[in-house]
């Protein structure tokens, strides 16, 4: 969601005035803190796609000089992803009817004047060490959708995890598509990079 949005953990945004000002004003410290210590971090490619007037496709990359076991066990400890991840104010998991992952999380930042969020609920699938699927079952948008890929590189003796993010979003006509678009792509980076700083903590 920045698996945002993970990435991320990632968000339409609906216009609130009363969304809980501390924990916005949190995330966007954090935001500020990533884009000072960015100096010296890996590049994050980042791609987007225009699947129709209002979907688009967004997908960031970055290598992790780690295992994939140890991103792995970043990734999937879900409950813990608002604790590092840049605008995600919650992330808790749910009973899932049919016994798999089902994950809630809301995401909040301001811009301008306004104060944003926007709810999700995703369904996951997990292949272990490879790949983690995520689908929208209800939320802030028409749909959302996505995954987190990892694969291991090995350069001589420069070895890691190339991480990659993708998210298929769709949002609804509160807001404008350009303004998703940069929102998500700028999310999505920063999402890569607090990654990378948790793994190497």
């Amino acid at each position: 969601m920045k698996v945002n949005h993970i990435p991320n953990v990632t968000e339409q945004y609906n216009i609130t005035e009363n969304l809980n000002l501390s924990a916005a004003s949190d995330h966007i410290q954090l935001e500020n803190n990533l884009a000072v210590d960015a100096v010296g971090l890996p590049d994050v490619a980042v791609q987007v796609e225009k699947i129709a007037e209002r979907q688009r496709q967004i997908s960031a990359k970055i290598q992790i000089p780690h295992p994939v076991e140890r991103i792995w066990k970043v990734l999937t400890d879900y409950e813990a992803l608002s604790d590092f991840i840049p605008n995600l104010a919650k992330s808790c998991l749910l009973e899932h009817p049919q016994g798999g992952i089902r994950l809630e999380q809301i995401g909040s930042q301001r811009l301008l004047k306004f104060n944003f969020c926007a709810r999700v609920v995703l369904d996951l699938e997990e292949d272990f060490l490879k790949k983690i699927n995520f689908s929208m079952v209800e939320g802030d948008f028409k749909d959302f959708s996505g995954s987190w890929r990892l694969e291991p590189y090995s350069h001589g003796e420069d070895r890691g995890t190339t991480l990659c993010y993708t998210i298929r979003v769709w949002p609804k006509l509160t807001m404008p598509i350009t303004i998703i678009e940069r929102r998500l792509s700028s999310d999505l980076r920063l999402n890569l990079l607090a990654i990378h700083q948790r793994v190497g903590s």
